[in-house]
C-alpha cells in the first residue's frame, strides 16, 4: 500500500488509515467478531493507522482494539484521544484536558489498549477551562515518559495550533475533512503545513452520506448518533441529497462507487493529508482501499470543487459545536 509522512518527523503510516469509532456502538450494534475481522482484514491488506478515542464506545473500543491486535501491535500505529468526560448512561458531561486529566486518560487507555505506548495521542476537543498550553505540555512530560511517541490536536483554530506548537512539536492535527466539510481550508490546513504538522482527516465520507447508502432518516439506526446532526434531519437530508447525485454520476462513469470518489478527492488534496474511513464491511474496507489506484481529472475535480457551499445543515449538533474551535 503507498505510504504517506505525517510531521517533521516524517512518521511512517499507510495512506489510509482505519476509524475504528463505527466498531462500538455509535452507528448502531456492532459484533465484536465482525469488527475483529475487519481490523485483522485491513491490517493484512497494507493499512497500518488505526484510530480509536477513550470516549468511543466509552472504553470498549480501546479494548476491542486490543483483543484485534494481539500479537499484531508491532504491525501498527494506533491513535487515541483524551477530554470528553461521560457518565454511566454513556452521556458526555464535560470536558477535561487539566494535565492531571491528561495522565490519568492516558494510563487508562493504555490499559484498555494493553500496551505500554501510544503512538499518537491527540487532545480530543476544547477546554476553555485549561490554556492549551498546559495541556500540551503534560502531553509532553507523557513522551519523556515514553508512554506516547507523537502529540496531536483535534479541532482547532488556526492560533491555537499556533500555540500548541510553541510548546512543543505537534506531528498530526485531525479534524473533519471530505467534499462536504471543507472548513479547514481557509486557514487550519494552510496554517498546519506552514508549521510542519501532518494532517488526519476523519469523517471522509461525510459520516456514511457520500457512500450513497443514507438517503432517508429511516436509514439510520435508532440508536444512531447521526441523529442528532443537523445535515441528517429528515429536512435536510432531502436536499443534500442533491449533492449526492453529483458525485454518483461521476462514479457511474468511472465505474466506481460515490465512496471511492469521495476518498480519491480528500486524497487528491496533498501527500500529508491521510483519511481514516470507518467501515464494518470488509467488502466497503477493499473498496476503500482501492481508492488509493484513482486519480480524479481535472474535470471531475472542477465539477465537485463548490460541492460543499450547498450542503443543508451543520455538521454538528449546536451543543458539539460549542465543542469545536472555529
Amino acid at each position: 500500500m503507498e505510504k504517506r509522512f505525517l510531521g517533521k518527523q516524517n512518521v511512517e503510516v499507510s495512506a489510509l488509515g482505519l476509524g475504528c469509532m463505527v466498531l462500538s456502538s455509535s452507528y448502531g450494534a456492532a459484533e465484536e467478531k465482525d469488527s475483529i475481522y475487519t481490523i485483522h482484514k485491513a491490517i493484512e491488506m497494507g493499512i497500518t493507522l488505526f484510530d480509536t478515542a477513550d470516549v468511543y464506545g466509552l472504553g470498549h473500543n480501546e479494548q476491542l482494539l486490543a483483543k484485534a491486535l494481539k500479537g499484531k501491535r508491532d504491525r501498527v500505529l494506533i491513535i487515541s484521544k483524551f477530554g470528553l468526560i461521560w457518565n454511566d448512561r454513556g452521556e458526555v458531561t464535560g470536558i477535561d484536558a487539566s494535565p492531571q486529566h491528561v495522565k490519568e486518560a492516558c494510563e487508562a487507555s493504555l490499559m484498555r489498549l494493553q500496551t505500554d505506548h501510544l503512538d499518537f495521542y491527540l487532545r480530543h476537543r476544547l477546554d476553555a477551562n485549561t490554556p492549551i498550553e498546559e495541556t500540551v505540555s503534560a502531553m509532553a512530560e507523557l513522551e519523556k515518559e515514553g508512554k506516547i511517541r507523537f502529540l496531536g490536536i483535534c479541532e482547532v483554530s488556526a492560533e491555537t495550533l499556533r500555540r500548541a506548537q510553541r510548546v512543543h512539536e505537534i506531528t498530526v492535527l485531525q479534524s473533519e475533512y471530505s467534499l462536504w466539510s471543507r472548513h479547514i481550508e481557509a486557514e487550519i490546513l494552510p496554517t498546519a503545513r506552514e508549521l510542519g504538522i501532518g494532517f488526519v482527516a476523519y469523517s471522509p465520507l461525510g459520516r456514511g452520506f457520500l457512500t450513497g447508502g443514507i438517503r432517508r432518516d429511516q436509514d439510520l439506526a435508532e440508536k444512531d448518533h447521526r441523529r442528532t446532526f443537523p445535515r441528517f434531519s429528515k429536512e435536510n437530508l432531502s436536499r443534500n441529497l442533491e449533492l449526492l447525485c453529483l458525485l454518483e454520476e461521476i462514479a457511474k462513469t468511472r465505474g466506481c462507487t460515490s465512496a471511492q470518489v469521495a476518498l480519491a478527492w480528500v486524497l487528491s488534496r496533498g501527500k500529508d493529508i491521510v483519511p481514516i474511513p470507518g467501515t464494518r464491511s470488509t467488502k466497503h474496507l477493499i473498496e476503500n482501499i482501492n481508492s488509493l489506484e484513482m486519480e480524479l481529472t481535472g474535470e471531475e475535480l472542477l465539477k465537485l470543487e463548490n460541492l460543499a457551499d450547498r450542503v443543508s445543515g451543520e455538521r454538528f449538533n449546536e451543543q458539539a459545536m460549542r465543542l469545536i474551535e472555529h
